[in-house]
């Protein structure tokens, strides 16, 4: 596997929160000299703070958040957890991120025993291997060829993850019509326990997703006339997986309107089996040109 060990090292360094109180935790940032702080980084901290209050035997299966404000990458962000319940077959808990004596972001995560029950799923995409695909250094350069600006999106420094668009046009670029989709892994190998490797999806699961709803348009998130940010996100984890071997990444817009597009997003393994489902909206204003 390409990359660094490092890489994967200071990701698992920032999900490895630190304990302050009961229920209370505190996480620091990855890009601490970037703009705001990575939605991504914060769906991930705040599931590794409800899974610190929750049994061994219990498994994530969902999780819903909103962002609230920005966040500011130069201070910790501080992480409560409450617990909603503890029932018989599932847990509950919301989680606030605060900074500054504010509310940033608010998640409810809901935990399940493990249970056999009814099966099915959809068909994965036919699309290229990873194999067959360049390297993540090619969509970074021929993004950032085209928008220069991109250099300062907090999630183009974004090295634990090895990322891999199926075309190199589409998925980043604004062609209109495209369904973006991408392989992606951590650059190393993760421990073996599942949390884990939840959270690090979770941390993935908010790459891209909004660019989805941009596409139909020509349009991107690079655009200077546009204000475009995370409202909402979603996620559900269907069965076990790696986050350090390739998933594929689809992503689709069915709507948008009101200034706000909605975007969903699945997750295969090579093999083809689904294994989580992603959900966002996201804010899509047309401003003054910056």
């Amino acid at each position: 596997m390409t990359g660094s060990s490092s890489d994967v090292n200071t990701l698992l360094g920032i999900l490895d929160l630190e304990p302050l109180e009961i229920n209370l935790f505190r996480g620091r940032t990855l890009t601490p000299d970037g703009g705001r702080v990575f939605g991504g980084q914060v769906v991930a901290q705040a599931l590794v703070a409800a899974r610190r209050t929750v049994d061994a035997d219990r498994v994530t299966h969902s999780l819903h958040g909103y962002f609230l404000l920005g966040g500011d990458p130069r201070v910790p962000i501080i992480f409560d957890v409450d617990r909603i319940r503890d029932g018989r077959s599932f847990t509950t808990r919301r989680v606030v991120a605060i900074q500054h004596g504010k509310a940033i972001f608010s998640m409810s995560v809901s935990f399940q025993v493990d249970e056999g029950g009814l099966a099915h799923q959809g068909v994965m995409p036919d699309v290229p291997k990873p194999e067959d695909l360049p390297d993540d250094t090619a969509w970074r350069e021929r993004l950032l060829a085209r928008f220069p600006g991109a250099a300062k999106r907090d999630w183009m420094a974004l090295r634990p993850l090895e990322v891999k668009p199926t075309t190199l046009d589409p998925a980043y670029l604004g062609a209109p019509g495209a369904r973006p989709s991408m392989w992606v892994r951590a650059r190393g190998r993760l421990p073996d326990d599942l949390p884990t490797h939840q959270a690090v999806l979770a941390y993935a699961s908010d790459l891209s997703l909004l660019q989805a709803a941009l596409l139909p348009h020509g349009r991107s998130v690079f655009d200077r006339d546009l204000q475009v940010a995370s409202l909402d996100h979603a996620l559900w984890f269907h069965r076990s997986f790696r986050a350090d071997e390739w998933l594929l990444y689809t992503q689709e817009s069915p709507a948008a309107f009101g200034a706000r597009g909605f975007c969903r997003g699945e997750l295969y393994t090579q093999d083809g089996v689904l294994v989580a489902s992603a959900a966002q909206e996201g804010l899509m204003r047309q401003v003054e040109p910056r």
